[in-house]
């Protein structure tokens, strides 16, 4: 016997006689059943309310009440609830098994009874009773599913009357669902779209269509229909959704990205202007110098890196390479003032220390808090061959001999510009003398942390091989190859920028 399930099944066993009782719970209880007892039909009545069984074991001459007067009040307790009832009993006449199956068993076993057909019977019972019991809870399961469906769910026949809706179809379309069954789908469809069966015709699919309301509201809908065959009959199911918020949305989207579209228009038309001052701001007189070589590759359409020389009237030759917090735009404006400042200042020949504290002062007056610039100043007089340089919070400034190699490092003892305000200390210069031949190296950290697919930055070591390598007029170029094959198609995710000055 199939005993697969979640906890035994329970029997009430209805017997006015204790021999009988024991042996029946010795029984049942070995093929694996609960069991509890009614000693008459009246108790039988009360136990089955109370303890709810599974499958009732009915004996038929009983005081008090019968089992066949039992039976029927067990029925009309039961409802729609299928509970097996098998009558035991004595009585062995044909009219006594039509009087028990009359009242509402479903079997009859006479005494004395035989154990082995009683096992057969019950197995025979309880298959039937879990087949039972899985299509009672599959049915709820699927009417609990309908009535919880945020879609409308609308069955129609092959005529497209409905005949069956769930709560959502009723809100949807504002009718109480008993007053949408056995009338014609075309209730739910403007007069435009009355062609009811089309809501119901095997193969549309999903569509989009228009319901109409109670009230007469005309809505936007979505409907998906599938034809079944129910017991011969043609049968269809459709899924119906109210789209008006989605149509509301979409025409929003629309508005939106025809607004964002004018907007990114008139964004690009400033960053073309504003990339143009930049480049106008950073190649002025001087800028163009044959000593000077430069290069700039931003990661996005801006850079915050700033490459800049110019020759003051005296003929010293200033060179900057700076790095303001941030990429993009931001990065760029804050660049702004430190070009105008430099440029205005190298005019004027002031001295190095002091342009660097102006270029402080200006920052500190218009620059929010948190934002600086890191910088590599450079002052070279061609005919001393005297140079003088300031390097803060930026890598550092490489004195290349002829050959490529360092003669000297010059590393950041500053503070970036725009941190705290300008004193005596931060104009202090360092001085020395350069060799014929010689070459100075500025560049950003965004050289040598430019990164690989996997993660190794290109690094300091790379960058003086490459220098090492060619002359001195390909060395820009140089390191620009090596970089390139170190990314191996991968993008820098900060501003690359570099310069090179020729000590001649």
């Amino acid at each position: 016997m199939d005993r697969v399930a979640a906890k035994p099944l329970k029997v009430l066993v209805v017997d006015d006689t204790a021999t009988n009782r024991q042996i029946l719970q010795v029984f049942l209880r070995k093929l694996g059943y609960d069991v509890v007892f009614a000693v008459d039909g009246a108790q039988a009545v009360e136990q089955f309310a109370a303890a709810q069984p599974d499958l009732v074991l009915m004996d038929v001459m009983m005081p008090v009440m019968d089992g066949f007067e039992a039976t029927r009040r067990i029925r009309q307790l039961c409802g729609s609830h299928w509970v097996p009832i098998v009558f035991l009993s004595a009585l062995d006449k044909e009219e006594n098994l039509v009087a028990g199956l009359d009242a509402g068993g479903d079997d009859y076993l006479f005494k004395p009874v035989s154990f082995t057909v009683l096992d057969a019977k019950l197995r025979s019972l309880t298959r039937t009773l879990r087949m039972q019991r899985v299509l009672e809870d599959t049915r709820r399961r699927l009417q609990a599913i309908s009535a919880n469906m945020l879609d409308g769910l609308i069955i129609t026949d092959e005529t497209a009357v409905i005949q069956s809706v769930n709560p959502a179809t009723a809100a949807t379309f504002g009718y109480a669902p008993e007053a949408l069954i056995g009338r014609h789908v075309s209730t739910l469809l403007p007069a435009q779209q009355s062609d009811g069966a089309a809501v119901a015709i095997p193969g549309v699919g999903r569509r989009e269509l228009h319901g109409v309301r109670a009230d007469g509201t005309v809505f936007p809908l979505e409907a998906g229909i599938t034809e079944i065959d129910f017991d011969g009959a043609r049968m269809f199911i459709s899924l119906v959704r109210d789209i008006s918020e989605r149509k509301a949305a979409e025409d929003l989207l629309r508005e939106n990205a025809a607004s964002l579209q004018r907007y990114r228009d008139q964004q690009e038309a400033e960053n073309v202007l504003a990339h143009d001052v930049m480049l106008r701001q950073m190649v002025r007189e001087g800028g163009n110098d044959a000593r000077v070589h430069q290069w700039l590759a931003p990661a996005a359409n801006f850079s915050g890196d700033i490459v800049v020389a110019a020759t003051s009237p005296n003929g010293c030759l200033y060179a900057m390479l700076a790095d303001a917090t941030g990429h993009g735009l931001s990065a760029a404006i804050s660049a702004l003032p430190v070009l105008s400042v430099f440029h205005g200042t190298v005019k004027r020949g002031l001295p190095l220390g002091t342009i660097v504290g102006e270029i402080n002062r200006h920052l500190r007056a218009t620059l929010p808090g948190g934002r600086f610039v890191a910088a590599t100043l450079l002052c070279f007089d061609g005919r001393s061959q005297r140079a003088e340089a300031w390097v803060g919070g930026m890598p550092e400034m490489l004195h290349l001999g002829a050959d490529g190699r360092p003669l000297r490092t010059l590393a950041s003892n500053q503070l970036p510009l725009g941190v705290v305000e300008g004193d005596a200390e931060m104009a202090v210069t360092e001085a020395f003398h350069c060799e014929p031949g010689s070459q100075f190296v500025m560049y950003s950290d965004g050289l040598v942390e430019a990164a690989d697919a996997a993660g190794e930055a290109f690094g300091v070591e790379r960058l003086l091989d490459a220098l090492a390598a060619v002359p001195a007029a390909g060395r820009l170029d140089a390191v620009r190859s090596a970089l390139t094959r170190h990314l191996g198609g991968a993008r820098p995710h900060d501003d690359v920028s570099m310069m090179l000055l020729d000590c001649r």
